[in-house]
């Protein structure tokens, strides 16, 4: 199996932040997404250790969800670094709109920090001494950047395409644009690249591009056929998410807490039709059973 180029250092990370890519290129790196706020502290420490003295000149961010910008004011303020963002994300940070971030949509929480430069679908630049172009990556975030070096077929994908699959389609759960169809497009786009290596927002690098492209496809056509899956996925993986960060939550306010969270709210209108307390007891059983959490009393624990 052939490896990614030295100059490529990924820390990959669990729930809640997405993985950090450094970028080396003489005595300078780039920092491709910072994880999530929480993890911040933690997300300073392992980049501090994995330059080793070498200065960081730059963030760049695929896209605005937050688990890929939480750590950015952090790791700027510890580094003194730039930070590039997506053009079309650009003025929602500016503004630190967090509703376009979908921060107050899905009740997390990120760090404000202002953008130095912006980057649109298109544009080629350095970075680890190695030549990228950005991509437009709509349909998990419809402003997301992936990041392809032609030489080596290394793709830096963001959520746009995991081992298994590839980001929540919130466009399509929130009623707001075609997610479906431009993550189609999208996975088109990597299909005709001459991809060798994905470095994925989430889990380990991989080269097995043919079979993740199947997986994604077939991920597809599911969500189109049964809107409920989708929204069901989106919900279970945004639960989730905020019980890691939470680690517990009593059941008797889960109803209410979903019911008050637009995210949830909006899919179980568009999708389920269920009461908050049906909606509740579905969740709190799938979340079980997928190993996730655990009743402890009047609790739901994150495992």
């Amino acid at each position: 199996m052939s490896r990614l180029p030295a100059s490529i250092h990924v820390l990959e990370r669990g729930w809640l932040s997405s993985n950090n890519i450094l970028l080396f290129e003489g005595d300078s790196a780039v920092l491709v997404d910072t994880g999530y706020v929480s993890h911040a502290d933690q997300t300073v420490a392992l980049v501090r250790s994995a330059l080793d003295g070498c200065p960081l000149t730059d963030i760049v961010n695929t896209h605005s969800h937050s688990d890929h910008i939480g750590g950015n004011a952090a790791v700027q303020r510890a580094f003194g670094c730039r930070i590039t963002v997506p053009a079309g994300m650009h003025d929602a940070v500016q503004q630190w709109d967090e509703n376009a971030l979908l921060l107050s949509v899905a009740k997390q929480t990120g760090e404000r920090f202002s953008a130095d430069a912006k980057i649109h679908p298109g544009f080629e630049r350095d970075m680890g001494g190695m030549h990228w172009q950005a991509l437009a990556a709509p349909g998990h975030d419809m402003d997301a950047l992936m990041f392809f070096n032609r030489e080596h077929g290394v793709l830096i994908s963001g959520d746009a395409l995991w081992r298994e699959g590839f980001g929540i389609l919130f466009a399509d759960v929130l009623g707001t644009g075609d997610g479906i169809g431009e993550a189609r497009r999208t996975l088109d786009v990597i299909a005709r690249l001459p991809v060798r290596h994905v470095i994925p927002g989430h889990g380990a690098p991989f080269v097995e591009v043919d079979e993740a492209l199947a997986a994604a496809y077939a991920r597809l056509r599911a969500f189109e056929e049964d809107g409920s899956r989708m929204a069901r996925n989106a919900i279970r993986g945004c639960v989730t998410f905020s019980l890691l960060d939470m680690r517990r939550m009593p059941l008797a306010d889960l109803p209410g807490w979903l019911d008050s969270t637009p995210l949830f709210r909006i899919a179980n209108q568009r999708f389920l039709n269920e009461t908050p307390e049906r909606l509740a007891d579905w969740l709190v059983d799938s979340l079980v059973k997928a190993g996730v959490a655990r009743r402890e009393g009047e609790w739901l624990v994150a495992a």
